[in-house]
């Protein structure tokens, strides 16, 4: 019985450690669940993180390489842009430096025509001072020769900017309604001869000039107008002129008639004065 007994208490004891050997280990293994499940939370949550964070930075990357791509795109035009400009730039700065060169080369010529100009306008200057020189020392000379018939009315001697005007009164060269030059009057011409013969720089006009009456009577058969009449002692005198040696290249005749008065035509003074020829000198052409 004891035999019996102490079995079933070594049984007893036994099943009572097995029992408690097993609780002990269960609630370690539940213990490490329960830290393993709070472990797998932990990384789920932390793999859920890691996911957003990746999500976001995939983004970021698209986004900075779709402006990195827009970035080259930019570059790539700037660089084409840059290098249009700098061809531009040389276009433009060659183009410049031709005009420059051109610019410069008639600023050159310029300057070289300016120098021949200026040189000419000396040299017409001078020319034009010594043509007033002879002019005025022709005209001292028609007023020393001619004096006498000047202080009497019959002859005026005239000198304005280097054009000398000799004018002599129709009655001492005409007869009334004559075109010949009488004798009296070629002594008078002869003195103006004498003073003009040696002139070679000055063209010699002989005008012919009337009153405003009108030409009747038989003479208007000759002359039909004042115009023929100015006209026909004009050609006269510088005919006379010409035959006592004065160049006749310098020589010309012109008619003016009535129409250049020097006086009013209301009075036999004034159309006496009017009655006229002029021997003008003048600038050659």
């Amino acid at each position: 019985m004891r035999t019996i007994a102490g079995f079933f208490m070594v049984s007893w004891l036994l099943l009572s450690l097995g029992a408690c050997v097993s609780t002990g280990r269960f609630e370690q293994k539940e213990r490490e669940a329960q830290t393993l499940g709070k472990s797998l939370q932990e990384l789920q949550g932390e793999y859920r993180e890691l996911s957003a964070e990746n999500e976001e930075l995939k983004a970021r990357v698209k986004k900075l390489a779709d402006g990195g791509a827009a970035l080259a795109a930019e570059r790539d035009a700037l660089t084409t842009t840059k290098k249009g400009l700098e061809e531009s730039l040389k276009s433009t700065s060659d183009s410049k430096n031709k005009k420059i060169a051109e610019l410069s080369q008639q600023i050159s010529e310029l300057e070289g025509e300016n120098r021949k100009l200026k040189d000419e306008v000396v040299r017409l200057q001078q020319q034009k001072e010594s043509e007033v020189q002879k002019t005025s020392k022709t005209y001292e000379d028609l007023l020393e020769k001619m004096k006498s018939e000047i202080s009497k009315g019959e002859v005026t001697i005239s000198e304005l900017k280097g054009k000398l005007t000799v004018n002599v009164v129709e009655a001492v060269l005409f007869d009334s309604g004559k075109a010949e030059v009488k004798p009296a009057g070629l002594v008078v011409l002869q003195k103006v001869v004498d003073i003009l013969k040696n002139l070679k720089d000055k063209a010699i006009r002989v005008e012919g000039h009337t009153d405003n009456i009108p030409i009747v009577g038989a003479l208007a058969k000759k002359y039909p107008t004042n115009w023929e009449l100015s006209a026909a002692r004009a050609v006269n005198v510088t005919r006379y002129l010409q035959q006592q040696g004065i160049d006749p290249s310098l020589l010309a005749g012109v008619a003016y008639g009535e129409f250049k008065p020097v006086a009013p035509n209301d009075s036999d003074e004034g159309r006496a004065r009017n009655r006229r020829i002029e021997i003008v000198l003048v600038s050659k052409e």
